[in-house]
């Protein structure tokens, strides 16, 4: 199964040259480190940032430069900075080609939750609603099951939803799967992971049609 740096090096395959990308807090934070060297592609942060680089190498960080989970970063030549309104104004108005999201859970349909577990504190919802209520292409980069080995792809999510109906393909450590009408779609395993493994590790239905690839990584 892959790590989390795997997960990013997979989904890193779905970014397009020319592409503007919005990467989440998490996993989808590795995923500007691992985009192909030959394209040009432009991360934003709902902080307010755009043309993110790769994470800075110990030593050279700058507390100033941030992205939305305070995390140091690099930007590259262009990269420019601006203030929440501008940022949103971007998210809302639907110019932003790609979202690459963190969830807790994904349910069959394609609902996500990935902002508030109940009982738990939290500082606010952030930028994910926007997101998901504005983006036409969500991929959602998660761990299959969580530590307690108990599935994350359901059938129906059971914390606060962030959004309903929108999320287009999952990565996991297992699998890459497709939210269809009928359900999650395997496209690819994870390498040395079988297609029994991951149905076990899938709560939701799980579409298995013909020979599944090994991801290509």
């Amino acid at each position: 199964m892959l790590d989390k740096n795997g997960i990013a090096k997979r989904i890193a395959q779905e970014v397009k040259d020319g592409y503007y990308v919005n990467l989440g807090i998490g996993i989808p934070t590795l995923v500007a480190n691992f985009v192909r060297e030959d394209i040009s592609v432009e991360f934003q942060s709902e902080n307010g940032v755009l043309g993110m680089g790769p994470f800075p190498f110990e030593g050279e960080e700058d507390a100033d430069v941030i992205n939305a989970g305070k995390q140091t970063i690099t930007t590259l030549p262009g990269a420019s900075f601006f203030d929440s309104a501008t940022s949103f104004g971007m998210i809302r108005g639907k110019h932003v080609d790609l979202t690459i999201l963190g969830a807790m859970e994904v349910a069959e349909n394609g609902d996500i939750a990935n902002w508030k577990i109940p009982g738990k504190m939290v500082k606010g919802m952030g930028g994910a609603m926007d997101l998901v209520a504005s983006a036409e292409n969500i991929i959602v980069a998660m761990m299959h099951t969580n530590k307690a080995g108990v599935s994350k792809l359901l059938k129906e999510c059971t914390l606060p939803l962030t959004g309903v109906g929108c999320v287009k393909k999952i990565v996991t450590n297992l699998a890459v799967l497709e939210v269809t009408p009928e359900g999650f779609k395997l496209l690819e395993r994870a390498p040395g992971v079988s297609v029994e493994e991951i149905a076990k590790a899938t709560a939701g239905t799980l579409i298995v049609g013909g020979n599944i690839p090994e991801m290509n990584i």
